[in-house]
């Protein structure tokens, strides 16, 4: 039985055009994409998940994948993938500069490292900020609402040389202007916090001018800081909850069709542990 070049074609078309999707995705998605992965760890993951999807696109078109059309498919696909992943990392992005924001705020601007998940330095808060959020995304099982939102999209988005519009690409650059509004919301609470505290200090070095307010300042406003946000984690668990659902979301609006945020489990905050000091009264004994 002798195979002609049509159906060899096809053939490679059917899992190379699939698998440039889903690689696009794995190199930008949080989690999927981090730098602490090996590549040839996130290879093997993309090569997994395409040989899972494949049965489940939908006929892709007969053409030569090294011909114009086929090279045309190919960055149709890769800017999809990009753009799925593109939307999530955002979040993530609101993350580290909500976090600088802070930092800068408390006086922990100087406590930088390197990050290991983007190669670039960063605060140490940006990088806590950050692991939050990565936890968080875990949690609400965001990394599996990923990988369905990425199999749905070969039907609302199918493989053809068409499907990347002008429409498509202003979403997405309106999805990047949000990443400043999630910065300063993540960061909103701890920093008038921290106004408030540098008003304070303002007050006081009119009313003694004598007093360094730069040896006594520095320790309180770094130790108020950590009191505030230590405060401030619960509430930040919530608009990480509603920053992951805008974001899935806006992947829908991306692929065109319905984003699954009902599966998106939100994350119960732990009930406090401490008994009240009063006890409820006692019932009456009841007389014989």
């Amino acid at each position: 039985m002798q195979l002609g070049s049509a159906e060899i074609a096809a053939w490679v078309g059917a899992f190379l055009w699939p698998l440039t999707r889903v690689a696009a995705l794995v190199s930008v998605a949080p989690v999927f994409g981090s730098r602490t992965l090996p590549r040839r760890v996130r290879l093997m993951l993309a090569l997994a998940l395409a040989w899972a999807i494949v049965p489940f696109v939908p006929p892709v078109p007969a053409v030569e994948p090294v011909s114009p059309t086929g090279l045309l498919i190919v960055a149709q696909q890769v800017l999809i993938g990009l753009s799925m992943g593109f939307v999530l990392r955002l979040v993530f992005g609101a993350l580290e500069l909500g976090g600088q924001m802070v930092a800068t705020q408390m006086g922990l601007g100087f406590a930088s490292l390197v990050d290991p998940q983007n190669g670039a330095q960063s605060p140490l808060l940006s990088q806590f900020y950050t692991l939050l959020g990565t936890l968080v995304f875990l949690s609400l099982n965001g990394h599996l609402l990923l990988i369905r939102l990425l199999v749905d999209s070969f039907a609302t988005l199918p493989v053809a040389a068409t499907g990347v519009d002008r429409d498509l690409l202003w979403t997405l650059v309106g999805w990047a202007s949000r990443t400043f509004a999630g910065a300063v919301l993540i960061a909103l609470p701890a920093v008038a916090s921290l106004l408030v505290v540098n008003l304070a200090f303002g007050v006081m070095t009119r009313a003694a001018p004598q007093l360094n307010i730069f040896a006594v300042g520095f320790p309180i406003t770094l130790v108020l800081g950590l009191l505030i946000l230590l405060y401030n984690l619960p509430t930040l668990l919530y608009q990480l909850n509603g920053l992951f659902e805008d974001a899935f979301r806006g992947i829908g609006q991306l692929t065109g069709m319905e984003c699954l945020h009902q599966h998106l489990q939100p994350v119960p905050w732990p009930e406090p542990t401490h008994k009240p000091d009063h006890q409820p009264p006692l019932q009456p004994a009841l007389a014989a």
